[in-house]
């Protein structure tokens, strides 16, 4: 992987000028299902006709075509996760992916303006890395359990009780947390980030769960914090056991952020872009995704042939992204993503590295 240079030239724009005031307020426009809107949207229809019947589609299609005007008018850029809804993820969004694709996408942008359809810390992420950018999310109260788990206080703490243990901190945290950390991780690259540290003992913060899983991969001592997904941690080796017992044959397909006892009885455990590669490559007859349930429902509409058995956990925070917030967004410019450059400077360190490291 070729090293990035993650450094702007240009001075973000002071923060005391809001980006309604930089960009202007644009007024709403007409939101009425046409024939003309119908037309211009029909191919985006076939990407999700499995999962919005036509009527519903008429309320859709209209706040569809006008995101997707607008952020032209704009230069603006849309970034998904996938565990957006199949609405956001296959008809609005420009990049779609998990966590570790978003943030490297996000400094390969050439728009002015980053709309984050994920939770708080993958916007901050993206302002980290591109600093020059304005950086929107639909709704500033799109949170998240594992972020609200630590502070940067409390690594702060950890520092002072571990000396000279390096801080590996997983993605999913806040910049002031990320700010007292030597390198990030994600769920698909925090095997390697672990690999790439010399000393013998690492902290690995603050998904529990996944450091326990990780440290099953390695001989060095993984020290952990009691920060938990609220999604992943639902999910039981009971609860998967008994489908495996209701469905022979089915291939069970687990997130790291899930508790060991759950990965132990998965057939293949993987980050949400290694369950995706999984799926389209092996093609199971039968398969249920251990994670966030919109994934499934965003794999369905691009492989064919496959059974997607769906346990249904939703993510609260990722919901609160919707398109009419979407829309409003770039209407009016909200909400803006701000960090502060003290903190800014020592959190883009530790996303740097983690970008940057060869894998």
């Amino acid at each position: 992987m070729t090293s990035l240079d993650l450094r702007a030239d240009v001075a973000p724009a002071p923060a005391f000028l809001s980006a309604a005031a930089r960009y202007g307020i644009i007024e709403r426009p007409d939101l009425t299902f046409t024939p003309a809107i119908a037309r211009e949207t029909e191919h985006l229809y076939e990407r999700v006709k499995d999962f919005i019947p036509p009527f519903e589609w008429a309320a859709y299609a209209p706040y569809v075509h006008a995101i997707n005007r607008l952020k032209k008018e704009r230069n603006a850029v849309i970034l998904a996760h996938n565990y957006q809804t199949p609405d956001i993820f296959h008809c609005v969004a420009d990049i779609v992916g998990d966590s570790l694709q978003l943030a490297r996408d996000a400094t390969r942008v050439d728009a002015e303006i980053i709309v984050q359809c994920g939770v708080h810390f993958m916007a901050e992420t993206s302002k980290l890395l591109n600093p020059e950018k304005t950086v929107l999310i639909p709704d500033a109260k799109a949170g998240c359990s594992l972020s609200e788990s630590i502070t940067g206080a409390d690594v702060r703490l950890l520092k002072e009780r571990y000396p000279g243990v390096p801080v590996v901190t997983y993605v999913n945290t806040s910049a002031d947390v990320k700010a007292e950390t030597d390198i990030c991780c994600t769920s698909s690259n925090v095997l390697a980030v672990v690999e790439s540290l010399e000393s013998d003992t690492v902290l690995c913060i603050p998904d529990e769960y996944l450091a326990m899983n990780v440290a099953r991969q390695t001989n060095k001592k993984i020290l952990t914090w009691k920060g938990h997904c609220e999604v992943h941690e639902r999910f039981t080796a009971a609860e998967l056991l008994a489908y495996k017992e209701a469905n022979p044959g089915i291939e069970i397909i687990g997130h790291p952020e899930c508790h060991p006892d759950v990965i132990e009885v998965c057939d293949f455990s993987g980050s949400t872009s290694g369950m995706i590669n999984y799926v389209k490559d092996k093609r199971p007859q039968r398969v249920l995704l251990v994670t966030e349930c919109s994934m499934a429902s965003n794999i369905q509409a691009e492989v064919q042939g496959v059974d997607f058995v769906k346990p249904c956990n939703l993510c609260p925070h990722m919901k609160r992204i919707t398109l009419p917030k979407i829309l409003d967004s770039l209407l009016n410019m909200t909400e803006e993503v701000l960090v502060e450059p003290a903190i800014a400077d020592r959190a883009r360190l530790a996303v740097e590295r983690m970008v940057n490291l060869k894998q």
